[in-house]
């Protein structure tokens, strides 16, 4: 029952999200600062009053431990956020996040020395190329959509180079920082809700770097198309209401993660995600109508076909299948 209760929650709350992100970047593509400070304001808080009791809990695991991580964590989720200020359409900014295996496998390779079968090799080549494939295509479009004199199409696409550059570090940073959280977990045993927490709490002050970008984007939201929110029937400015459903959206997947890593392997949390991940991805499309080629197509297809065989979901299949013939057999 907890299970199909998480599983929901990550589906729905996950791919609400990415329609509310969707909705906040098409009026101000700027607006990934503010998006994330909400966030991070509102995790905490919550995890400030349920996981911390008030601050009267002490943390299972020593606080700078946490900066070196939350250090990390903060650089992520602002370079992931404000990439898309710089020409990153959003299909393309959710195929690149989606290629996280990879990263993961080459840093615990570097730094931790591992070793891995040969399914999990092609499984990083598959999802190299296809993300390879949708960067090249979404290149083309950058320069085929950029009018103007030539200077202003060389302009359009550096701007878009910088972007990707913003989105393959903060993929790299990501995979180096689950790395030094799974280290934390062997030496401490897990605390994912208490990691949670400070994850989100004690960036907070790095938000006054970004103050007057936040400021700014108070003032244009509250100058947005005021609507009557259903239910309390009180209006409110749009840009407002998008917010606040992208920061409950995002509890939502976020909680719903969690109980997931609670209750099932990790092959089954990563295979959640990464199908919640695909259907975010098409709904986007559709919905959106944003720009999706035949071979973006096939580089999406490539990228989550090398995801699944990382996870090793077709044996997992495979040895179920074989177990229920035995079954039947007897």
């Amino acid at each position: 029952m907890g299970t199909m209760f998480a599983v929901v929650l990550v589906f729905v709350g996950c791919c609400s999200n990415v329609v509310s992100l969707e909705l906040l970047v098409r009026d101000f593509p700027g607006c990934g600062n503010i998006v994330t400070f909400a966030q991070f304001v509102f995790i905490a808080l919550e995890g400030f009053i349920f996981e911390t009791n008030f601050g009267r809990k002490k943390p299972a695991i020593p606080v700078r431990n946490y900066v070196i991580m939350v250090t990390m964590f903060f650089t992520v989720s602002v370079i992931n956020n404000y990439a898309l200020n710089f020409n990153i359409a959003m299909p393309l900014h959710m195929i690149f996040r989606s290629g996280s295996l990879i990263a993961n496998m080459i840093l615990g390779i570097v730094i931790l020395k591992k070793r891995y079968s040969a399914s999990k090799y092609l499984s990083i080549a598959l999802v190299s190329a296809g993300i390879f494939i949708c960067t090249i295509m979404s290149a083309r479009q950058v320069n085929v959509s950029s009018e103007g004199s030539e200077d202003q199409g060389f302009y359009a696409f550096m701007h878009w180079l910088i972007g990707i550059a913003m989105l393959t570090f903060a993929l790299l940073m990501s995979a180096r920082m689950g790395i030094f959280q799974e280290t934390l977990y062997k030496q401490y045993g897990k605390h994912s809700k208490e990691a949670l927490f400070y994850n989100h709490f004690l960036p907070l002050p790095g938000f006054l770097l970004l103050s007057t970008d936040i400021y700014n984007h108070c003032i244009l939201f509250s100058q947005s198309t005021p609507v009557i929110v259903p239910v309390v029937e009180r209006t409110m400015p749009i840009m407002w209401l998008y917010l606040l459903i992208n920061v409950i959206t995002q509890y939502v997947c976020i909680r719903g993660v969690f109980i997931l890593t609670t209750e099932c392997a990790s092959l089954t949390v990563t295979l959640v995600v990464t199908l919640r991940k695909f259907l975010s991805l098409i709904f986007s499309i559709l919905y959106f109508q944003n720009p999706f080629t035949a071979w973006h197509w096939v580089g999406t297809a490539v990228v989550f076909v090398g995801t699944l065989l990382y996870t090793e979901v077709w044996s997992s299949v495979q040895a179920a299948l074989r177990g229920a013939k035995e079954k039947k057999a007897e």
